[in-house]
């Protein structure tokens, strides 16, 4: 039986509501609002935008201005709108952290992704935390009350301290027409979260939506 990623339980103001993981929503696993997360493994690009589909409203993404690759918006596309999309493009790493705790605290946007290099220190991610309270509280004296998710895509073998919960997702190999039948498969892992164990599932994505396995 899953556990939800967290409770509202707690000393500290906690985000209002809970952005359900692709095929989580039935089994309570989930992203708190209000806080900030980190996604790793090769397919945590894919994971932050199936969260996205998740949500609603515009998405500030911040990435690298030295890094290649681009998000490619077909490719969003199937699993969420890319006009929703607000792209920064950020000069150094720091300007990165910076763009995401500015975002958080105005808690005009509700989800922030920055694709980092590396994991930053336990210090920048007590900024963004405290951004994100501020945050939502700010969303909530606006009217419309949605929190803001943060979420570090994070690069290297080092892990973030201080995240509200951390996860890993990889592709898995399908065999014969399970790719047509059934679409991507991905292991997702749940490393740490508050309130709940590591855990593990099978990701698959069909004509039906996405499933937890």
């Amino acid at each position: 039986m899953s556990l939800p990623v967290l409770s509202d339980h707690g000393a500290r103001p906690r985000g209002r509501g809970m952005v359900p993981l692709p095929g989580g929503a039935a089994a309570g696993i989930g992203l708190a609002r209000g806080r900030v997360h980190e996604l790793r493994g090769p397919s945590r690009v894919a994971l932050a935008v199936q969260v996205m589909g998740e949500c609603a409203g515009p998405v500030l993404w911040i990435y690298p201005g030295w890094q290649a690759e681009r998000l490619y918006p077909d490719g969003v596309a199937v699993w969420a709108d890319p006009a929703r999309l607000i792209y920064a493009r950020a000069r150094r790493a720091e300007d990165i952290l910076w763009a995401m705790e500015e975002a958080l605290r105005s808690g005009a946007v509700g989800l922030v992704v920055a694709e980092l290099p590396a994991a930053p220190a336990l210090t920048p991610v007590r900024r963004l935390q405290l951004a994100a309270e501020a945050g939502t509280e700010a969303a909530h004296h606006a009217g419309h009350g949605v929190a803001p998710l943060g979420l570090m895509l994070t690069g290297g073998e080092a892990v973030a301290a201080g995240v509200e919960s951390r996860w890993r997702m990889s592709p898995l190999p399908s065999a014969g027409t399970m790719i047509e039948e059934r679409g991507p498969v991905w292991r997702l892992e749940r490393e740490r979260a508050r309130g709940a164990e590591p855990a593990s599932w099978r990701l698959e994505r069909g004509a039906q939506g996405a499933v937890l396995v």
